[in-house]
């Protein structure tokens, strides 16, 4: 947030004087959060995130809400303003004071203290109540109950750089970390539950819980959909088979290999080699690339562990950088008789880390500032809420600020471009005006409301903080 000293400077180069001025007025770089503002007033999101927390404060003695700080959380991150400290500053900024139903004439935000205690001051409670935040808007985004559901389980590394709060060294990792478990419905791209945990914990620590609790409040609305789940072979434990099949669940999991499962796909490796070096022979003949030669069988298998044999599909392939053997665990129909299209099904969970990766890198979920484990995790929920939540559905036909394509469907740059023009030129608030971006105008006409004319030098108001007349 800036506010400009008076000056103008003229330009001879164009055919009638070019005139810069900078903007008296308070200015801000941060618009584009404007319209997702807008689209959270429709879809309820921060609000209802607000809801959940239990605010342990005299409200006699309250200046700055819940909400009001959730809210400057989530768009700080969105906006790429992660780091806490970063709110000192945008305390005063004028979109921020918008986006937390603030005048920009009126009281600054929050400061970063302030901000601390509020996220450390968050309960277990509170947290877990914010699980239906996001499973709430994710069955309201059907308009009928859905017939297949897929939920990719996933275990991801985030690295710490401090002295946080139960993070711990993780060998397979080589690194100091958390661990937090993702469930996304692959079917739709959409998070639908997170869990922060010790950086030292099994991948599926936790994970039948939230799985069981997850399925649990989709039966409630969707009695008779199927729901199939994945995980790689850190979910391939007895605990994960057992709540899957007790809840009438379909799985395909990574299975870690063993000397028995070896052995059962020995004979079946020995073929993919053999058949790899006869594709070479033919590639180099008809001079065309090799193929890699890929095989799968399916056999029934018992580990020591289990009190019943369960489906293992083995996957043998022979390339040019060597062989790879690799076996999963599965409950699907129809994986005792088609052993490839098991397995691609399985296989295309690896889509799911495509979100993973958006959320991690794009999301700033692996900033972690110096506190008690549950101020760790509250910055993780926010984050996801700008994941798309998963109730977005577009909002009713004529509301403000909505485009609509030609198909029907709703095209979100456009309506981001509309809310974004009507911020830019219109009155915020009462009575509040923002300049919003780089505004050319043909004339003088800007201040008084008359039409410009023709011949009048056009002006160029500035929007950029701190520029002086020696910058130029």
């Amino acid at each position: 947030m800036s506010i400009q000293p008076a000056w103008q400077r003229t330009f001879d180069f164009f055919e009638l004087p070019v005139v810069i001025e900078p903007s008296r007025a308070t200015l801000s770089s941060d618009a584009g959060l404007l319209p997702l503002r807008q689209f959270d007033e429709q879809t309820g999101l921060t609000q209802a995130f607000a809801d959940a927390l239990d605010d342990p404060r005299d409200p006699d003695l309250t200046e700055h809400s819940f909400l009001e700080m959730v809210r400057s959380r989530i768009y700080g991150i969105l906006a790429d303003y992660e780091d806490p400290n970063d709110h000192d500053t945008l305390r005063t900024d004028p979109v921020f004071q918008l986006i937390a139903d603030r005048s920009p004439d009126g009281p600054d935000l929050a400061s970063q203290p302030t901000r601390s205690r509020f996220e450390n001051a968050i309960s277990i409670k509170s947290l877990q109540r914010l699980r239906d935040v996001f499973i709430d808007p994710f069955i309201a985004s059907f308009e009928t109950p859905p017939r297949w559901l897929t939920l990719d389980l996933d275990a991801i590394d985030d690295p710490a750089h401090g002295h946080q709060q139960l993070t711990f060294w993780h060998g397979s990792y080589d690194q100091n970390q958390y661990l937090p478990l993702a469930i996304t419905c692959a079917d739709h791209g959409q998070f639908v539950m997170l869990a922060l945990r010790p950086g030292n914990v099994h991948a599926a620590l936790g994970a039948d819980d939230d799985l069981e609790y997850l399925v649990t409040r989709w039966r409630q609305v969707w009695p008779d959909v199927v729901l199939n789940v994945r995980g790689d072979a850190g979910f391939g434990v007895p605990w994960m088979y057992d709540v899957c099949e007790r809840l009438r669940l379909l799985y395909t999991f990574g299975l870690s290999s063993n000397a028995v499962l070896q052995r059962h796909s020995d004979e079946l490796l020995a073929r993919a080699v053999a058949g790899w070096e006869q594709e070479q022979q033919a590639a180099r003949c008809e001079g065309r690339p090799a193929v890699p030669q890929r095989l799968l069988v399916g056999f029934w298998y018992q580990a020591g562990s289990w009190p019943q044999p369960r489906w293992v599909i083995a996957k043998a392939e022979a390339n040019a950088q060597g062989t790879n053997r690799r076996f999963v665990v599965t409950n699907r129909p129809g994986a005792q008789l088609v052993f490839a299209a098991a397995y691609d099904a399985y296989a295309e969970r690896g889509e799911s880390e495509n979100r993973n990766k958006e959320f991690k890198c794009d999301l700033a979920m692996d900033r972690r500032e110096r506190s008690p484990l549950r101020g760790q995790f509250l910055p993780a929920v926010p984050a996801r809420g700008g994941h798309e939540p998963a109730g977005a559905l577009p909002p009713p036909s004529g509301s403000a600020g909505v485009a609509d394509t030609a198909d029907g469907g709703w095209d979100r740059g456009r309506a981001a471009a509309a809310l974004s023009a009507a911020a830019a030129t219109g009155p915020v608030g009462q009575g509040a005006a923002v300049d919003l971006a780089v505004v050319v105008h043909q004339g003088g006409g800007r201040s008084s409301g008359q039409q410009p004319s023709c011949r009048d030098p056009p002006v160029v108001v500035l929007a950029a903080p701190g520029a002086v007349p020696g910058s130029l």
